[in-house]
């Protein structure tokens, strides 16, 4: 499904440091238009920090990143989620005070079709029937999983082309796993590219369809999720085998 221009998004060899400490070194990955991709490996193996670099919440001290065929490395975060691209980030950093349905609306603040941000606000409640039970209780007042959705949700109010998402299964129970997979697979059949960062990496290969295997910050592997699912060494490494 990608255009005759090439990938959605290349990150061409980017290095990331936090101070003098190298945190991504040399990263090269492409993400093409419809595809669920992910990332993963250990802890500490600079997953988040490449998808940071990609909304804008780091630069790269090298190497570029490129999204339909405009370069974001140096882009204001905010900017960037103009471009189409919305992260949903690591420890669901919802607004706890607020309610469900203000959080949904905060998603689509850049937008100003208002029948349109209405028709996508259902499609969210659709998506996550849990959310319209809960539509007008304090998002903080919920359980860790019900935030998960609620976040997944409010990135995708921004009707972005290309969603991250950054550990979505991060202490949910398994029954809630399985959901917030299932959820990431229809987003994809809805026509949303996603990134996937994610430390149960059985789980990620078992809904993407290529992975790349980081490790301290460089890259050990990419392939098919299928066929990294079939190797001993990556089961053994990642994959609790």
């Amino acid at each position: 499904m990608t255009g005759a221009t090439g990938p959605m998004l290349t990150l061409n060899d980017i290095h990331v440091y936090y101070g003098n400490i190298a945190a991504v070194k040399g990263v090269t990955i492409d993400v093409n238009e419809g595809e669920i991709v992910t990332l993963i490996g250990s802890n500490g193996a600079g997953k988040s920090t490449t998808l940071r670099t990609i909304s804008g919440l780091l630069k790269p001290r090298k190497g570029n990143v490129t999204f339909l065929g405009r370069r974001i490395d140096g882009i204001n975060a905010h900017d960037i989620v103009g471009l189409g691209i919305a992260q949903s980030p690591e420890g669901r950093r919802i607004f706890p005070k607020m309610t469900v349905s203000e959080n949904l609306d905060l998603g689509a603040f850049l937008r100003k079709d208002k029948a349109e941000i209405a028709a996508d606000k259902e499609r969210m409640l659709e998506l996550f029937p849990r959310l319209r039970e809960r539509i007008a209780q304090k998002a903080g007042t919920m359980s860790g999983g019900e935030q998960q959705m609620l976040a997944v949700a409010r990135a995708l109010m921004a009707r972005p082309k290309l969603l991250l998402l950054d550990e979505p299964s991060m202490g949910l129970a398994p029954v809630l796993v399985d959901l917030i997979f299932d959820t990431i697979k229809r987003i994809r059949e809805q026509g949303t590219t996603v990134l996937l960062v994610e430390q149960n990496a059985l789980a990620a290969l078992g809904i993407a369809d290529r992975a790349y295997v980081l490790e301290s910050g460089t890259l050990k592997l990419a392939g098919s999720a299928a066929e990294l699912r079939q190797d001993d060494d990556i089961v053994k490494a990642y994959l609790g085998g």
